[in-house]
């Protein structure tokens, strides 16, 4: 398993608002047999609340409910959540709010989304979950679900579904359901049964709820979800998922403008870029191709023990343009160079053997990119790794070649001779050997 995969796993799982994940949810329960109540509405910095109302007439007649929307849990513990509220005393709470800096465990970070619902007064609180693994879904339910649901893991059930299987033929464990209520035990197995299939249906990585209950109708409600989906399946799901559906960075961890300007190149092209900062002040940088080789990049450079100093995950693939390839590397290299502290860094130009991409095509853009840094890269004390092979890959290797020679700048250029991480130690040890400036 990755060591790094729960910031870059290869199947992008990708953590939504819990606005979202309700709406999700109570978009497509239908098709399974299930009536999931949902009413909620976004607020943001810029939230007209005249508008808000008119969208949403119900904020003026219902209790409600106001909590941060923005994927950290334990808001209850850090009294971050007003029940039984007026529209006003909502709007008063989130304007209070709105822009404070918290701390939540130990990252920091910016309150600027919060969710209003209506609030459901209730007797039961359940506690499922479902998390995909390799080969099985893991199901997690409890009777005691709720803001305490840790001082409870002991009467919490698993049960394991295999890839395929027929939930509705699956047997639960002996007492899965024990402590359920028995008038809404029907209700519970029913529930859970269908929420397997939805959660299945729009491929997600990870549903959780807590808790979750039904109303006297017997309708599910669900008071809190925390909800992820693998993003390669975004192109079958739009529809599903939604249209204003949002993939936010994890609480504490600000965007960067190079990010937001890869990711919207990435949403416009047919290949795939992708950008994160790691560690704006790192020593090692990866410029791979292919999502997979970007992930056995870092887990090797964390192996040889310098994952602190990785300052980014990224991967370009899919063919991308020489133009499309030199704006990506520009992002990269515009947070790379900054603040030269007179210790050497280092550049990793790597990939596996591609399959369609022409290595030439590629590193024209990157040349071209390099060429433009050229500079910074000189004050930086960088010092650039390739090892890069597959189709036109001599010409793309001499095109770095030449450039290594007339730039002033430390190059080393592998092709298949090599192995695709034996650039790794060879830039652990640039980094270790210019440790003092």
């Amino acid at each position: 398993q990755s060591t790094w995969g729960h910031l870059f796993d290869p199947m992008a799982r990708k953590k939504v608002r819990e606005y979202h994940a309700k709406r999700m949810l109570a978009r497509n329960a239908a098709r399974f047999g299930l009536n999931i109540a949902v009413q909620n509405a976004l607020v943001g910095p810029d939230t007209n609340y005249e508008t808000l109302v008119k969208n949403e007439p119900w904020l003026l007649t219902t209790r409600l409910v106001v909590k941060p929307d923005m994927l950290f849990g334990q808001r209850g513990k850090n009294n971050l959540i007003l029940l039984d509220a007026s529209f006003e005393q909502a709007v008063e709470f989130v304007r209070d709010r709105m822009g404070a800096a918290i701390t939540i465990g130990t990252v920091t970070g910016t309150l600027t989304h919060f969710v209003i619902e209506p609030f459901v007064p209730h007797r039961f609180e359940y506690y499922a979950s479902i998390r995909m693994e390799r080969e099985f879904s893991e199901i997690l339910f409890c009777p005691a679900g709720g803001i305490n649901i840790e001082e409870h893991w002991d009467q919490v059930k698993a049960a394991a579904i295999p890839v395929d299987a027929d939930v509705d033929a699956f047997v639960f464990p002996a007492g899965y359901f024990a402590g359920v209520d028995a008038m809404q035990l029907p209700l519970v197995e029913t529930f859970v049964r269908a929420l397997y299939k939805v959660f299945d249906d729009l491929d997600m990585t990870l549903l959780e709820l807590n808790p979750f209950t039904f109303s006297d109708d017997g309708r599910a409600v669900v008071l809190d979800i925390h909800a992820e989906v693998d993003s390669t399946a975004a192109q079958r799901n739009a529809k599903k998922w939604g249209a204003d559906i949002e993939f936010p960075h994890p609480f504490g961890m600000t965007e960067y403008p190079e990010e937001r300007f890869v990711r919207e190149m990435d949403e416009k092209t047919g290949a795939s870029l992708k950008l994160t900062v790691l560690n704006p002040h790192g020593r090692i940088w990866n410029l791979v191709a292919g999502g997979g080789a970007s992930v056995i990049f870092a887990d090797t450079v964390a192996d040889v023990g310098y994952g602190a100093e990785l300052g980014n995950y990224g991967e370009y693939s899919g063919a991308p343009s020489a133009e499309e390839t030199a704006a990506y590397t520009r992002s990269l290299l515009e947070i790379a160079t900054r603040n030269p502290d007179g210790r050497g860094r280092a550049l990793l130009i790597g990939g596996g053997i591609a399959n369609f991409t022409d290595i030439a095509v590629t590193f024209n853009g990157i040349i071209h990119a390099l060429r433009e840094y050229q500079q910074r890269l000189v004050d930086a004390r960088f010092k650039v790794f390739v090892r890069r092979a597959g189709p036109n890959y001599v010409a793309g290797l001499k095109l770095m070649r030449q450039w290594g020679e007339s730039s002033g700048v430390a190059v080393e250029v592998y092709g298949p001779e090599v192995a695709m991480t034996t650039i790794i130690p060879r830039a652990v040890a640039y980094v270790t050997a210019t440790e003092r400036a």
